[in-house]
């Protein structure tokens, strides 16, 4: 089967690789020759890390051969569209709409970690248009948040919950609301350990050694928002704290170190140096 992904950054590589691995033909769709040119090499990159680590038992050249990378997404024969590009509501709306357009039989998901379902879908056909939330990195990680609203056809969900377990994944069906379960839960900590880290508890590396070895959490809510990157933690807290209340308002710590370009992992220093 082909699956459209849109968007070719972290999350859109990660599940272009991960479509590829369970033996889809992918169009991953990005705008301008140098997004596109970097979306492919994130999935060679992607593969090639996973053949390393023992992880993909495939030759990634012959993965690589069912991708199609392309700078506008024309008319495809999809059965599923993933869209993952930045979480801005009406960018989001406008590249599922020319999704719904170019893709008339597809399920249209949106890897959105927080914005709200119903407002994604408001123009278009809402009928195919759910939340599919994967976790970075899309490949290892087991979890997918499908997220359901009024105007979803069952059937439509049905479908993507056997898109996602035929990958390998474990689904959980969750209602449309702010944060749906796991940003929600997730930022909610995540915040607290900022304010914590403020306020002089404890280091960042012992709030999340008491979180590892006392709750058994694989990885610590501080590590965690550098993976995540501090920049799209701030932006969710944000929407979270508009929708919900002060109990999400971020930290000054937080909106400070994003100021100075301290994003986490990808800028090589947030809670912690890499």
């Amino acid at each position: 089967m082909i699956a459209v992904v849109i968007g070719g950054g972290t999350m859109g590589a990660g599940i272009a690789h991960l479509l590829l691995a369970g033996g889809h033909r992918v169009v991953l769709a990005e705008s301008g020759a140098q997004r596109v040119a970097a979306a492919r090499q994130a999935v060679e990159k992607s593969l090639a890390v996973a053949v390393e680590r023992g992880k993909l038992d495939r030759d990634p050249e012959e993965l690589l051969g069912e991708l199609t990378v392309v700078g506008q997404l024309a008319d495809v024969p999809a059965d599923l569209v993933v869209e993952a590009v930045p979480e801005d509501v009406e960018l989001k709306r406008r590249v599922l709409a020319a999704a719904a357009s170019a893709c008339p039989d597809a399920v249209l998901a949106s890897n959105t970690s927080s914005l709200s379902i119903s407002a994604l879908a408001e123009g278009l056909p809402a009928e195919r248009v759910l939340g599919m939330h994967f976790f970075n990195p899309v490949p290892v990680q087991k979890l997918v948040e499908l997220v359901h609203h009024d105007r979803l056809d069952p059937a439509v969900l049905a479908r993507a919950r056997t898109w996602a377990e035929q990958l390998g994944k474990t689904v959980i069906e969750v209602r449309d609301t702010p944060g749906f379960a796991t940003s929600r839960l997730g930022v909610a900590v995540g915040m607290e350990a900022i304010r914590m880290l403020q306020e002089g508890v404890a280091s960042a590396e012992d709030v999340d050694t008491g979180m590892r070895l006392g709750y058994g959490w694989p990885m610590g809510p501080l590590r965690l928002t550098d993976l995540v990157g501090l920049d799209v933690r701030l932006a969710i807290a944000e929407h979270l704290a508009a929708e919900l209340g002060p109990r999400f308002e971020p930290p000054a710590l937080l909106r400070e170190k994003v100021a100075l370009g301290e994003l986490g992992r990808k800028t090589g220093r947030g809670f912690f140096t890499w």
